[in-house]
């Protein structure tokens, strides 16, 4: 392989087990903030913007590795996978935030309503809208990059979500919300997409055509193989310190939000996966096409409903409860599309070639 191409990685020993040490990570995150509450609430408040600054340079060093095996010059590829893109766009913008609106309505303002605070139901539906109407920015690359995903569908497809964001977030959530108007942090969505997609591609290209010119590429993503994954254990160690509290105070709450949370997830994934099967897109596009159609951008999502109804408010708790179920739930949807590869090829290629009407 040469210096130039983008590799294309297996899921190792390590990968594989990654939901046990997610779970330990969780774990050990809840009893460090309650121990070291202290350190908690300073991570907690070093932010710009609302924009968490530890998290950030943990997510630079989740996405950078990615990054340096992608060669920008190849982005004209992408008009290949339009079929790749328009399956995600419209599972993303069309779909994902009224399903979620539909379920929270479903389960928190009707089944599940005599078991909740009554005062608080409205705050968490609207914090369940603010999840899903956000798709996730930093951790696709993630779930890309553990299915074997297209390198530079996942890096137009994220930037493409990130452009239709700054104009859609906030109408879409006014309408959900049956609100005249509404107040969007725009300096926090303008910051992260430029603390976790613009300065990090700037960088990692930066330092692609230094190692390209000392021949030194191929070893160097060898080297930092264990970086990506790793900051995502510490990510998740962080964020579960500075929310354990309200994690530990509320089970009950936590597991009734959860379930529209997950429903949503497998159905939207699956949405995109099927839609890309009927269109006869290649798996390396469908793969992340369905994870990107599924996972949220929640750090968004946390800041727009502590900006908008407070820290104890239930729409924050409720975006707490898509950072607690996010990254158990997205590892099971990545270790669903690997095992069906073989179902999704045979019947991408049939459907491919079977002629027009």
């Amino acid at each position: 392989m040469s210096e130039t191409a983008v590799a294309r990685p297996s899921m190792g020993t390590f990968e594989r087990y990654l939901t046990l040490w997610v779970a330990l990570c969780i774990v050990v995150g809840i009893a460090l903030g309650q121990a070291l509450p202290g350190v908690f609430h300073a991570l907690g408040e070093a932010t710009v913007a609302q924009v968490n600054l530890p998290v950030a340079l943990l997510v630079w060093l989740m996405i950078v590795p990615m990054l340096l095996k992608i060669d920008l010059g190849a982005l004209g590829q992408v008009r290949d996978h339009w079929r790749g893109i328009a399956a995600t766009v419209g599972v993303n913008w069309l779909v994902k935030p009224f399903s979620m609106a539909l379920l929270g309505w479903i389960f928190i303002a009707h089944l599940f309503r005599p078991l909740l605070p009554v005062d608080q139901i409205d705050g968490y539906i609207a914090g369940l809208i603010l999840l899903a109407a956000a798709p996730c920015t930093a951790m696709v690359f993630v779930w890309s990059n553990l299915v074997d995903g297209e390198p530079h569908f996942t890096l137009s497809q994220v930037a493409l979500n990130d452009m239709i964001m700054v104009v859609a977030f906030a109408p879409i959530v006014a309408l959900l919300l049956g609100l005249s108007s509404i107040t969007v942090p725009w300096d926090t969505l303008v910051l992260s997409v430029v603390l976790y997609i613009v300065v990090p591609v700037i960088v990692a290209q930066l330092w692609r055509r230094a190692l390209l010119a000392r021949g030194t590429l191929a070893r160097t993503l060898r080297a930092l193989a264990p970086l990506s994954l790793s900051a995502l254990l510490l990510t998740l160690v962080l964020l579960f310190g500075l929310q354990g509290e309200q994690i530990i105070r509320q089970p009950v709450v936590i597991a009734l939000l959860a379930v529209p949370i997950i429903i949503q997830v497998y159905f939207n994934a699956g949405l995109a996966y099927w839609v890309n099967r009927r269109l006869g897109v290649e798996w390396c596009v469908a793969g992340p096409s369905a994870l990107i159609g599924a996972s949220n951008f929640f750090e968004l999502a946390v800041a727009a409903a502590i900006a908008l109804f407070g820290f104890q408010s239930g729409a924050a708790l409720a975006t707490v409860v898509g950072v607690l179920v996010e990254v158990p739930v997205m590892l099971s949807v990545v270790h669903i599309v690997r095992r069906s590869r073989g179902w999704y090829e045979r019947g991408a290629e049939r459907l491919s070639r079977r002629p027009a009407a």
